[in-house]
């Protein structure tokens, strides 16, 4: 079990977008599993670990940019199997940071119920050097995607990139654009939405919009609509903030859920023959797209080591491409 006997012993993190919203001890439990959730819990009971220097109660949610300090293991980045079989679409490498365009299906980082499979595992497997500031199982990585939202990531290679890439993040001062296909005609060209959000009460994989209230945090995204078909919109979407599920809740909450998210619409794809209009001259109707229609596709960051503000652009993946292509041949307003 950690102790506090040594300050020797005692380990700095720094919160990221990917564990923001996160009790203290369930992250402790998650993160590292040689210990139990209620060890965890009596250690920060005790003052052990502590968040900006003062203590808190095991039920505290993270927020970005906090600073956790205590006497928990250092990351193993040898903990994470390699998998051999997931390629990887890098847009750009250098010796401090590798960019990808991340495909769909592919959790960012491994869970309880997905230790194999996963981003965190083609990492380790494509590059011999990764950072470690995120944690044992999180080699590199400094913010996540959904696992069926594509686009562009960023990892770094050491911690003191990595460190610095958080610190981005957590000043907002790296730029995001994604893409999105969402229901019906949004009323306004362009808005601002700022809104509460929390996790939903019965349902844990999912968030909710809320109002004020202490388990919830601000939410804020604008959109911009790109183009307007018969019962979907094209929009660009970018988040200021960076709340689990927020640009989905967000979409939901308005009316306009993103087009075949089966988390927040219940249905999970879209068909041929629903932007035709008809399946009367369809020998076969066609899936174009079976996942939410996201996908980050612009990326701004200040590159750790030089301090060059650079932009990386991830390729629409072929469902969202196959999607767009449809409705702009059978689906004009």
């Amino acid at each position: 079990m950690p102790s506090n006997e040594s300050s020797e012993n005692v380990v700095e993190h720094v919160v990221e977008e990917t564990e923001v919203e996160k009790r203290l001890d369930h992250w402790l439990a998650t993160q590292y599993p040689e210990h139990s959730r209620s060890q965890w819990q009596k250690l920060i009971s005790a003052g052990s670990i502590t968040i900006n220097g003062q203590t808190v109660k095991p039920s505290h949610k993270l927020s970005l940019g906090e600073c956790l300090s205590g006497p928990f293991p250092k990351p193993v980045i040898a903990e994470i199997p390699p998998a051999r079989e997931i390629d990887l679409d890098i847009l750009y490498e250098d010796e401090l940071i590798v960019v990808l365009n991340k495909q769909a299906n592919l959790i960012v980082h491994p869970g309880k119920a997905n230790y194999g499979g996963t981003l965190a595992n083609a990492l380790v497997h494509h590059f011999e050097k990764l950072s470690g500031a995120g944690g044992a199982h999180r080699p590199g990585i400094v913010h996540r995607l959904d696992r069926d939202t594509t686009g562009v990531i960023v990892i770094a290679k050491d911690n003191k990139t990595h460190d610095h890439l958080s610190a981005q993040f957590a000043d907002r001062t790296v730029e995001k654009e994604y893409r999105a296909f969402v229901w019906g005609r949004l009323e306004f060209d362009c808005d601002f939405i700022e809104t509460h959000i929390r996790a939903h009460s019965k349902n844990r994989e999912k968030m909710v919009v809320c109002g004020p209230d202490p388990e919830a945090r601000i939410a804020q995204t604008q959109y911009e609509v790109l183009e307007r078909f018969k019962d979907i919109t094209y929009i660009k979407l970018l988040p200021k903030t960076g709340r689990t599920h927020q640009l989905r809740i967000h979409m939901q909450h308005l009316g306009h859920a993103i087009v075949a998210d089966r988390l927040y619409r219940g249905q999970s794809n879209l068909l041929l023959s629903y932007v035709i209009g008809s399946k009367e001259h369809l020998k076969e109707d066609a899936v174009l797209i079976e996942r939410q229609a996201l996908h980050a596709y612009r990326l701004q960051i200040e590159h750790p080591g030089t301090g060059e503000r650079m932009e990386f652009i991830a390729p629409f993946p072929a469902d969202m491409q196959r999607t767009l292509d449809a409705l702009e041949k059978y689906s004009r307003s």
